[in-house]
This record gives C-alpha cells, structure tokens and sequence, in this order.
C-alpha cells in the first residue's frame, strides 16, 4: 500500500466513528417498522430484500444531462434512501446501506483503502439521516411536517457525503481543488432536491395502494427507454461534433507532431481511455514517430501503455486489432491479450493509418477507464473514422515536407542546393561577429564532361555523389556543403580571415584526390577551388557566392585554388560601364517592352500577356536581362526600370480595352520596389491615370524579393491586393521560403519554375512536383501558371493534371507590341463577347 493510499484511513476512521456513534441510539431504543406496507409481517424480509437492490441498483446506475454544453450527472440513491427512512428501521436502514454498498464495491473491484472509504461513507450517511429522524420524529400520515423531515434527512445524508468527499480531496490533493469541488456539490443538492420530490410522490402512492408499485415500475421502464434512447443520441451527437473539430484541426496541421498534439488529447478524451498513442515507422528520411497523450500527464510521451506487438499486428494485417471485455476472443490473440494485462490495461483498440491503399502507421487507445467500462465496437467505428481523416493528413504533411525539401536539396546528393545555401548565407551574414568573417569555398569537379562523355551520365552521377560524400566528411562540423551548379559544390564556413579559408581549402582539394570506383574502373578526379570572404569582398550573400564562383574559374587557369580578388572579375567591370549605359537608355527610353501571352490551358484562350524589359545596347548588343535588372538594382535605377514596363504594359492595357479586346498584363516586382512604403500608392495612381482596372494588372514576386524584410514586403503586398490587384509567386517550387510563406502571402496566382515544366513530359520526379503544386494551389484557391511551355506533351500534361493556365515558346516568344498584334491577328480568332473580343487560339504548332 502506498503511502498516500494510507493517508486516506485519516477520513475513513473518522467516518467510521460518527456512524457507530450515531447508531448506537438507534440499536438501544430498537424501534420497529412503524408501518407496514403489507398487512403480514412475515414479508419483512423481502421488503428489505427488495430496498436493498433498489439501493444497489439506484447507486450503480447514473444519468447524465448536457445543459448548454455543461454535462450533469444525476445519481438515484437518495430515492430508496427516502423510501427506507419511512419503511424500515433505523437499524435495518444502517444494514441495508452496509450490505448494499459492500455488493457495489465488490461489483467494482475496488481497493481495499477506497471500498473502506466509500462504505464509511455511506454508512455515515444513513446514520446522519436515522439520527434526525430519531430526534425530530414524524407521523405516519404523510402530511406536510413528515415531508419535511424525511427531506431534510435525505440532505443531511448528502451533505454528509459531500463532506467526507471534501475531506478527502483536500487531504490527498490539496486544498486548491475544494472550489472546483463545492461548484459540484451544489449542484447535486439541486439533484437532491428532485430526488426528494420524486420520492414523497411513490410514497404517497405506494401509503394510498400498494398497487402503485406497479405503475412505478412500469414508469420506471418508460423512462429508462427514453433516457436510453437520449443518452445514445448525445452521445452520438457528442461524437460527431468531437470527430468534426478533430478534424479541422488535422487539415490545420502542418507537421506530424502538431498533428499527434492536435488529435490525441480529444481523441483520447472522446473515447475516455487512459491512453492514445500516434505510431508511424520509419520510412524514408522520415525518423519513427511514437507520441502518446495519456490521462496522467499534460503533454505527449514517446512511449506507449500498451505492447508494441499490437500496433505492429495492425500495422501488418491492416486490420483493427481490439482486445477487451467486448471483443470476442481469437485463438491469435491469447498471447497479445496476455502482454496487454501484463502491462495493467484492461482494453484497447489499434486501428491501421492509410494513405491510399498503404499503411503508414496505426491510431490507438488503451485503457477504457472506469472499472466498469469498456471498449464497444461502436468506439471501433469512431476509431476508424477518424483515422481515415488522420491518414490523409500525415501524407498532406509529408507531402509538403517533401516539396520543402526537394524545393531546398540536390535530389542526387542530398545536399542543400544553391537557393538553401544562398538563405543560409544571408543568415550567416548577418549574424556574423565582429572577429569572424563568413568564407564561401566553391568547388569545380574537373573533368566531369569527360566521365560522362566516355562512362555514360549514369558514371557521371556516381562521381557527384562520391564528391559530396568526401566533402562532407572532410569539412569541419560547424561548415554547411551544398550543390550550387551541375559540377559545383559550396563549402561555407566561418574562419578567423581569408589565409584560413584558403589554407583549409587547400586541405580539402588535396583529399579529394583519392581515386574513386566509377562503374567499376579506378577513376582519378579532380577539383579546383575558388574562395570569397565576407565583408572583405561582398555585401551580400549573393555577391559573396557570384565572386566565390569568378575566383573558382580563375583557379581552372592557375594552380587550382584561388582567392577572389577584383581584379579577377572582368564581368564587374563590364558592369560598371553599364550602369551609365542604363541611365541614358532609361532617360531615352531605349528599353524595349515585350510581351509574352499567357494562355488558358482549358479552353485556349489568350487572357492576357507578361511585360518583359529588353535592351539592346549599341556597343554589347542584346544585354541579357539578368544583366541589366542587376545593374538596375545595384545602382538604384530598379524603380525607374519598373515603372518603365508597368507605364507599358498599362498603356497597351487601355488600348485593348478601348479597342473591346482586353488583355490583362503581368509585370515582375524587385525586392526594392516591395522594400518602399510609398510604392503601393504610386501603382494605385498609374491605374487611375491610365483608367485600367486593377484586376487587369497582376504583380509577380519572387523570393529574393521576401527575404530581405519580409515584414514590410508582407505589407505592401497587402496593401497592393487591397487596391485589387493580383499577386503571383514567381518561380514556385524552386525557392527556400515559398511554401513556408504561401499560407501567408496575400497572393491569387502561383507560377510553377519551367525548370520542372520542361521536365515533366520525361521526368517522372518533375511530373510529380508539378501534380503537387496543382493541387496545393487548388487547396488554397489559387491559380496555376505554368512557365516554359514548350511541347505538345507538356501542353496535354499539363492540361490532364488541371493546371489553369500556360506560357511558353509553344505558343509564343517574347515579341515586341507591334509583332503581338500580328500573331494575335494570325494565331487567334476573336469571339464577340460582353466585355469585348475573346482571342481564342487557332491551333498549337
């Protein structure tokens, strides 16, 4: 017996006493039965007899009532109780409450200290109740006074067990809980009271015909089928609205422990077992998952009450396996019902978790609690029914997670690619000390091309893995390695200054020249290796990676490893003379706008175009945009540069709207541009001096634009889609912080990378990718632009897989406004509609 158990003898003894002491006057005075209800003594005993089951039956049975969401439990025992106090003796009374509540606690099979509490208990009650009787006394008529003291009995013997309850709580768990307890009693008093009033009324009718007694039983049997029949439907009505918040919160959830946070608790509340466990094994990347909620501690275990033969049973069958009281027992079960009672639980049922027809993990509960209690086939169903919702949730999870990380890794290496390194940079920076400076080693594999020219691409494959495996294990702890271009890997790292980050370069290059197995041939493979250093020679994450890659190139023509210096990079310089280039051409209004049409993929219609700045400059020739937006945003020009193409785009715009041909236009915003709080104002004013409706412009973001201050970006962008504008993520799937953000951002519009476009009518991966984006688009109510459209094939996968609309060469480069509405007038057929003219395509070649 443990020693808070004994604490509870300090109220049973007590209890004990009062009711002995009580009793004694009634057992010296030995009243007899003042009146009979039959007219023969000699059924007596069977009158007893029959209080005493009632007394049984009354405290086994409970009623529960939900009042505005507030459960009630109302117990029947004070009913015999009243009908005992007028019938039989004092003594017997005492007896027939010993007696019955020994058969409960025995029904119950309860510990020794609580069965000895909760017959003092009672006892003490009933001995309270004779004791007022014995003292005031009352007439065998039945008339108002007799009312009184038989109720005012009854509610000191309630009262006297709410008190020794009372004593009981604040001696084994404190005075604290006795508020929440006295809210309780109180509204079993209330109880009491109907309970009363019930009861005179069956005396009253049993003192007038005996006979009554059988229309109370009969009344008692109407009842009883009516609150059988409401106690079902509350308690299928309680479960339907549970299951329904339970299942909200998991199409809420984003991660599998979220999930398990979210549904175990209610589930396990629902059911009212001890224990709801969350297993999902290893598969994959993806580590094994055991999470538990159980009724004796407030957050989640990594361990279950139940055996793991279980879980693996239904995880192996796909069938539920439910072992208990109410289940019927298999021969192959024997053993698993043997490790459950090793373990102290009564029940339980474990339910498989399916993704498709796949099992991915199985749902459980263990341990019905009350001592009565168990697991019916009805709790099965409802087990079940949630899991179907929970399934599908983890593999939505998993989902996302794996667009997370092939949108962030290298699917050969596994290694971060050049978008994760590049947000791992940027935080490098900024967080860098003063006494450290953040040191970017880029690694060239020579002679790759030859591998796979002579050994097959396949060979080629194995020769990236192995560089990655080597880079990995010969970098220190603290260094990140990622894949940055088909043959080039980035090691970045913090160092004292740039001598280290060579010498450790230096280190690294001379380890990798090991001869490596390549399709079974000794194969020798080298590496060159260029290293930048912030602050020494960048700004930024992105100049810090750009001038490791010129120092990896100039390292081809050297010895094989070399710091970046600006002498190396020639392309800077090109740079520099093309910021004054780009100022004049802005001023002269040399920059050219093209435009690309964008098309429904569902019916061919042309909907609308994208706006593309293009320069031809008079010495270099055509300056590809990448050069020039980078110059624009290096010099400051990237809002006179943006404002030239959306003044473009929104003339061309009104033009086809007067014309009744409307066309919306789409135009890419820069990271400056979100940066300026003023800027959301401005586009709002080129709408109205152009009167173009602002659902005809959309703005495409990318993530670059995000990263720098995603606060004020968010802002901006709000306010830009207040104004009814539509917002596009540009390049979705490719970045670091895209899917992290799609929830947030206040966009209408995704545009899948034509990376993955191109690739998906040959690669099954990219196929996939794209599927899955659909799809989340389709959750969120987006719509989906596919970029890089360039084959029939692609066109019909795309169009089978419901992306909405599609851009590309297969239906039109780049061209400048005169050259659009010749292919508009060429390669559409216009249809009169109520807005204007609809330019449907004529054919795809």
């Amino acid at each position: 017996m443990r020693r808070s158990d004994r604490r509870a003898w300090l109220v049973t003894g007590p209890l004990i006493l009062i009711a002995t002491v009580l009793t004694l006057p009634a057992i010296a005075r030995a009243e007899q039965i003042p009146a009979d209800l039959f007219p023969s003594t000699g059924v007596d005993w069977l009158i007893t007899a029959g209080l005493t089951l009632a007394c049984v039956a009354a405290s086994s049975f409970q009623m529960q009532f939900t009042v505005h969401r507030q459960a009630f439990h109302v117990s029947l025992v004070d009913l015999p109780l009243l009908v005992m106090l007028f019938y039989l003796s004092p003594v017997t009374v005492i007896l027939v409450r010993v007696v019955s509540a020994v058969i409960i606690q025995l029904r119950l099979g309860s510990a020794p200290v609580k069965a000895a509490f909760n017959i003092a208990s009672a006892t003490t009650g009933a001995a309270c109740a004779n004791a007022l009787v014995l003292g005031v006394g009352f007439d065998r008529d039945l008339d108002p006074r007799s009312w009184l003291v038989l109720s005012a009995a009854v509610f000191v013997s309630s009262l006297s067990t709410a008190v020794a309850m009372a004593a009981l709580i604040a001696l084994m768990q404190g005075p604290s809980y006795l508020p929440q307890y006295a809210q309780g009693v109180l509204i079993n008093q209330m109880v009491t009271l109907i309970n009363v009033t019930v009861g005179m009324v069956a005396l009253l009718a049993l003192e007038k015909t005996v006979w009554a007694l059988v229309l109370l039983l009969g009344l008692s049997v109407v009842l009883g089928f009516f609150y059988r029949s409401y106690a079902q439907f509350v308690r299928q009505h309680r479960s339907l609205a549970e299951i329904h918040e339970i299942t909200r919160a998991t199409t809420a959830s984003t991660s599998e422990g979220r999930l398990a946070d979210v549904v175990l608790g209610r589930l396990r509340e629902l059911l009212q077992a001890e224990s709801a466990t969350l297993w999902l094994p290893a598969r994959g990347r993806h580590p094994e998952v055991l999470l538990t909620a159980s009724v004796d501690y407030t957050g989640l275990l990594d361990r279950a009450k139940s055996p793991d033969s279980l879980r693996r049973r239904a995880f192996e069958t796909g069938e539920p396996v439910t072992l208990g009281a109410r289940f019927s027992t298999a021969e192959d079960t024997v053993d698993l019902r043997d490790q459950l009672r090793r373990l102290g639980t009564k029940d339980a049922i474990v339910v498989p978790l399916r993704s498709g027809n796949a099992v991915v993990g199985t749902i459980e509960v263990a341990g019905r609690l009350g001592q009565t209690a168990h697991f019916t086939s009805e709790d099965v169903q409802l087990v079940e029914t949630l899991a179907a919702h929970v399934g599908v949730a983890i593999e939505n999870s998993r989902l996302v997670d794996r667009l997370r990380y092939d949108a962030n890794y290298d699917a050969l290496t596994g290694l971060p690619n050049r978008r994760r390194v590049l947000a791992a940079l940027t935080e490098a920076v900024r967080t860098r000390k003063s006494d450290e400076v953040v040191a970017v080693l880029q690694f060239d594999v020579v002679g790759l091309r030859s591998v796979n020219e002579s050994l097959g691409h396949r060979a080629g494959n194995e020769v990236l893995v192995e560089v990655a495996e080597r880079l990995r294990s010969r970098v220190p702890a603290a260094a990140l390695v990622g894949r940055v271009g088909e043959d080039e890997f980035a090691v970045m790292l913090r160092v004292v200054d740039l001598d280290s980050a060579l010498a450790l370069a230096d280190r690294i290059r001379l380890g990798m020249r090991e001869p490596m197995q390549v399709s079974g041939l000794p194969t020798d493979v080298d590496t060159t290796v260029g290293v930048a250093t912030f602050p020494d020679h960048a700004e930024d994450a992105e100049t810090l990676l750009q001038r490791a890659d010129v120092a990896t190139h100039a390292a081809k023509q050297g010895a094989g490893i070399q710091g970046y210096n600006a002498g190396l990079e020639s392309r800077t310089v090109r740079r520099l003379g093309l910021a004054a280039d780009l100022r004049r051409a802005l001023e002269n209004r040399q920059i050219e706008v093209y435009f690309q049409p964008k098309v429904a993929l569902a019916d061919r219609r042309v909907v609308g175009v994208e706006c593309l700045a293009r320069w031809e400059h008079p010495v270099y020739g055509s300056v590809t945009p990448e050069d020039f937006v980078a110059v624009a945003e290096h010099t400051g020009q990237i809002a006179r540069l943006t404002e030239l193409v959306l003044r473009e785009g929104l003339s061309r715009a009104r033009g086809w709207a007067d014309a009744r041909r409307p066309l919306s236009v789409s135009v890419n915003i820069s990271a400056r541009s979100l940066a300026d709080p003023h800027w959301p104002d401005q586009v709002g004013d080129l709408l109205d001096e152009y009167g173009v409706a602002p659902s005809q412009l959309t703005l495409e973001v990318g993530e670059e634009a995000l990263l720098g201050d995603p606060g004020r970006a968010l802002d901006n962008l709000r306010k830009l889609r207040a104004i009814g504008i539509r917002l596009s993520v540009d390049d979705f799937g490719t970045g670091y912080s895209s899917l992290a953000l799609l929830r947030k951002l206040p966009v209408t519009e995704v545009k899948i990378d034509k990376g993955f476009v191109q690739g998906m009518a040959t690669d099954a991966g990219d196929l996939a990718i794209v599927r899955a984006v659909v799809d989340l688009s389709r959750h969120f109510n987006l719509s989906v632009v596919a970029e890089g459209v360039e084959s029939e094939l692609t066109l019909a996968r795309l169009t089978e897989i419901g992306c909405d609309f599609g851009q590309g060469f297969l239906f039109s480069r780049p061209i400048p406004y005169e050259r659009l509405d010749a292919w508009l007038a060429a390669r559409t057929e216009p249809t009169p509609s109520a807005t204007g003219a609809v330019r449907w395509l004529r054919a795809v070649t």
